[in-house]
């Protein structure tokens, strides 16, 4: 289905500006049009298209563009009916007049005349892109269409008529060809011209096969069918180029060179500033400040960026008109054209060589292959030459300073403006001089790798984003930007927890710049007994995937998107000096890695691991022939990114912990999380990120207390259920199962609300209640059966009817065949309660091959192989469970229990560890006759 508001947006694009009215004309189609065949209702079918009729007609004489189009549209359904029930035609009066041919609808052989009577559309102004600092002099002709109703035929014609005086005489067009699986009953592309008339024409389209004959009247007649074929399909990283054009040109041009002269004279600069004019001393200033002409060229690039707003101004032939430099230098705004007349006109009042350029903006890969005419550019910039080099310099960027004059904008291909002529000439790509975002990262980790880290960030960033985010904290509220630095600061510092968030301009540098402190959560994970954390900030994020397995793609390059320039540092502050930390992986890189630019630098001193990464996309391609070594070594480097390694002998969690208790480590942590509390004392985030450090240090009352004050000020499920685990693991059952009780309240349909209320009766003793309560759940059915099941079992184990909860699991695992969670249940039941050994090991097994965690799989086999007497299998399994748990407190008590048996060290260090962790530990293992 197509939108008629949308499709005759498309259809009233027009390439150039000309006089006109601002009331629509009402008068017949010209008698150059071929009409459209008749529709009949009567032999519509249900299964025709929406689209009956789109015929796009034009005709190219003595300067003149003249745009019909007639369109009748099927209202087979209520959605079409209201899309369809306002006839809007959007146009620009300073650009071409509106000609209504005929508005009607065919209903049962009637046709409705919307027009009789002397009916007209009514006109209204609307600035729809305003808030995109675009004014385009848009009006709009619109009619509600009375009595329209599904089953009817809307019937449309119309005409623009476009004559540019700034041509001088020459024409432009461009025209969509729409591509199946668009479907119209009858779809046409027309253009006529005078055969003594020189117009160019050139399709874009694949497959699309235009007709060009001489027709009566002495005239050309290019016509294409609609819709034109599918279109081959590109992989998206083919550069533009590559990419289908479902569109047509047609230009009287003969060529660049003629684009150029006839653009030129626009922007002529001599004696537009005035000598003592307001303009003329802004010059003075610049030309006394330096003798440079870099120095020069800056200061006017900035002038231009910081004192003018942009604002594109589409009214008055400002199609292509630029505004005067005195009249943009009082208003203090002005689009690309009035910008680039502006610096130029400075440029040259400074002496240095400059010319207007004209470039597009978002498909200058694209330029080259079209006919020459003005509309193949959308933006205009300045080139300006100075020591022999050239500099492309853009009014309507942000932020740009001295060092940043070597950059070259994205644009690939420029028109230089001059009246002698001129042709295409191909921009360089280079890396930009200094980062669009420059991160700054340091993360304190002196108290332990364990444990979060107070953290420090500094975000500087230059170019569009700068003006972006002026004028969005011109209207937020403190608490808005704050949120949107750190939503900045997110990317290179995932879930922190902030104590300060703040955004400020620097002028001078033309940047933007974030700050940000708290508390990071750096990810170090224990991987061949070492922990590590990887620090890559240049190779992991780069995608390259190409696709060129079909014979037709596999000549084309890879695009490598738009240039950027990025440069990540980031420290980390060691514990114990930083001795025995160290660098795997890259840490030197190859120059360039599938198109980008690399660099970086590492190093380990002074108790302080950095790193810091460079990634520069130039926007060069990766040409056919390089592209499978470009994915190898992009598929190498990424198993090879650089990583910070611990020591070998570094200490677990529980160790660190006791070794910071005693020095004092944590009070840099304890201090950042008490600003958290402090910038927000009425916000529950606070004391619930303390609660979870005093959690992982093993402070049950600390964390409690945090808990305490959260819940008061914002009760939720999951802050009763992490106090509710606090109380358990404190041994206050009573008070666990309160707030078990409470997140039920809060949530009835909670099943970890649920299952946390039961375990906790049945740990109490209250087990016919438990037993009662899981009944429930399981006769529920839900997805969730298995656990309770297990749950269950447990309560009847606990309950001395061990045989009972051994055939409970039997039918549970009977029922859910591989499920891992009940075969590990299984096996711990009959390790811990010694029944059916036999079978055990297999149910154990079998679990650690299903599970993605088997920990607790191989710390249930473990208490299977002590229960059988063979000690070395139950610490091979209790070490490869710890290997990947280190801080299972279950599996480090148990290996505790079994070296003490076997008289082996380390035996009373394990069982601190379990202790500390779950103090008591004790009492849970020893109702299984479990005791070191």
């Amino acid at each position: 289905m197509i939108r008629k508001t949308a499709l005759l947006a498309v259809l009233l694009a027009s390439a150039a500006p000309a006089w006109a009215g601002d009331k629509p004309v009402y008068a017949p189609a010209p008698d150059w049009v071929k009409p459209a065949p008749p529709v009949d209702p009567a032999k519509i079918g249900e299964d025709a298209p929406v689209l009956l009729v789109l015929d796009q007609q034009q005709r190219f004489a003595e300067g003149q563009v003249w745009h019909y189009v007639e369109s009748a549209m099927r209202i087979a359904s209520p959605q079409v009916l209201t899309q369809a029930g306002t006839i809007t035609l959007p146009w620009s009066p300073d650009r071409g007049d509106l000609i209504v041919h005929s508005a009607s609808i065919l209903r049962d052989g009637e046709t409705i005349d919307l027009l009789a009577g002397g009916k007209q559309l009514s006109v209204i102004r609307r600035e729809q892109k305003l808030e995109q600092m675009q004014l385009d002099g848009l009006l709009t002709a619109t009619m509600p269409v009375e009595g329209l109703r599904v089953g009817d035929v809307l019937r449309l014609r119309f005409s623009t008529t476009r004559k540019d005086p700034t041509l001088g005489g020459e024409m432009q067009s461009s025209l969509p060809l729409f591509p199946e699986p668009m479907r119209v009953q009858f779809g046409r592309v027309r253009m006529i011209w005078p055969e003594t008339a020189k117009v160019n024409w050139k399709s874009y389209a694949g497959y699309a096969k235009p007709q060009v004959t001489s027709i009566a009247g002495g005239y050309r007649e290019l016509s294409v069918s609609l819709p034109i074929p599918k279109q081959v399909e590109m992989p998206q990283d083919a550069p533009a180029r590559f990419q289908p054009m479902t569109f047509i040109d047609a230009t009287s041009y003969a060529g660049w060179a003629a684009v150029a002269r006839t653009m030129a004279p626009l922007y002529r600069t001599q004696g537009l500033i005035a000598p003592d004019s307001a303009l003329a001393k802004e010059v003075a200033v610049i030309a006394s400040g330096s003798s440079d002409q870099r120095m020069r060229a800056a200061a006017a690039l900035q002038l231009v960026q910081d004192k003018v707003r942009y604002l594109f101004n589409g009214m008055a032939q400002g199609n292509y008109v630029p505004q005067s430099p005195v009249e943009t230098w009082s208003l203090r705004y002005g689009d690309c054209k009035a910008k680039t007349l502006l610096l130029l006109a400075i440029l040259r009042e400074l002496g240095i060589e400059a010319e207007a350029v004209l470039v597009h903006s978002k498909l200058g890969d694209l330029v080259p292959t079209r006919l020459p005419m003005p509309g193949a550019f959308d933006h205009v910039i300045v080139r300006a030459v100075i020591g022999g080099e050239s500099l492309w310099l853009d009014g309507t960027s942000s932020g740009d300073r001295l060092a940043d004059l070597g950059n070259v904008p994205p644009f690939r291909h420029a028109l230089p403006l001059r009246e002698t002529g001129a042709e295409l000439i191909a921009l360089p790509a280079r890396p930009s001089a200094r980062p669009d975002v420059d991160a700054e990262i340091d993360m304190d980790q002196s108290a332990g790798i364990h444990f979060p880290a107070p953290f420090t960030a500094k975000l500087t960033m230059r170019g569009q984003i700068v003006q972006m985010l002026r004028a969005a904290t011109a209207t937020l509220g403190k608490d808005e930007i704050e949120k949107m630095a750190g939503g900045a600061i997110d990317e290179y510092v995932s879930g922190s927890t902030y104590t300060e968030r703040k955004l400020s301009f620097d002028d001078a540098a033309g940047t933007v710049v974030v700050t940000a402190a708290g508390i990071a959560y750096p990810g170090w994970v224990r991987e061949n007994e070492r922990f590590k954390i990887t620090l890559d900030a240049a190779v992991q994020g780069i995608g390259f995937e190409p696709d060129r397995s079909r014979t037709a793609w596999r000549d084309l390059p890879v695009s490598t998107g738009d240039p950027g320039h990025a440069r990540v540092r980031i420290s980390y502050r060691l514990p114990g000096g930083g001795a025995g930390f160290a660098f795997e992986g890259d840490e030197k890189l190859p120059a360039q890695i599938a198109g980008r630019v690399l660099a970086r630098q590492t190093s380990v001193a002074g108790g302080v691991l950095t790193v810091e990464d460079r990634r520069i996309v130039t926007g060069a391609e990766v040409a056919p022939a390089e592209i499978g070594a470009a994915r190898q070594q992009l598929a190498q480097a990424k198993t090879r990114l650089l990583r910070a390694v611990a020591p070998a002998a570094y200490p677990q969690r529980w160790q660190d912990v006791a070794s910071a208790r005693k020095s004092g480590a944590f009070q840099k942590i304890l201090a950042a999380y008490g600003q958290r509390i402090a910038k927000d004392p009425g916000e529950a985030d606070g004391y619930i990120h303390r609660a979870w450090f005093y959690e992982r240090v093993f402070d049950y009352p600390a964390a409690i207390k945090d808990m305490d004050k959260a819940i008061a000020l914002q009760p939720s499920v999951d802050s009763h259920l992490r106090r509710a685990g606090l109380f358990q693991a404190s041994g206050q059952l009573d008070k666990a199962i309160a707030d078990a009780d409470a997140a039920r309240e809060l949530d009835p349909g909670s099943s970890t609300a649920i299952s946390t209320a039961i375990n906790l009766r049945g740990e109490k003793g209250q087990r016919a209640e438990a037993l009662e309560m899981v009944e429930r759940q399981i006769e529920a059915a839900g997805k969730d059966k298995p656990d309770f099941l297990s749950l269950k079992a447990d309560l009847l184990a606990d309950d001395g009817r061990a045989d009972e909860a051994l055939a409970v699991l039997d039918a549970a695992v009977t029922a859910h065949p591989g499920n891992p969670a009940l075969l590990n249940s299984r096996c711990w039941l009959k390790g811990t309660r010694q029944l059916a050994l036999d079978t055990a090991l297999k149910d154990c097994t079998r679990a650690i091959e299903l599970s993605d965690n088997p920990a607790p799989a191989l710390d249930s086999r473990a208490m299977v192989y002590f229960r059988l007497g063979r000690t070395e299998e139950a610490l091979g399994d209790l070490d490869a469970a710890l290997d990947t748990a280190p801080d299972m407190a279950a599996a480090l008590y148990m290996r505790g229990v079994v070296r003490k048996a076997a008289g082996q060290a380390g035996s009373d260090t394990d069982l601190a560890a379990a202790r500390m962790m779950a103090p008591r530990i004790d009492a849970q293992y020893g109702k299984w006759g479990i005791k070191p």
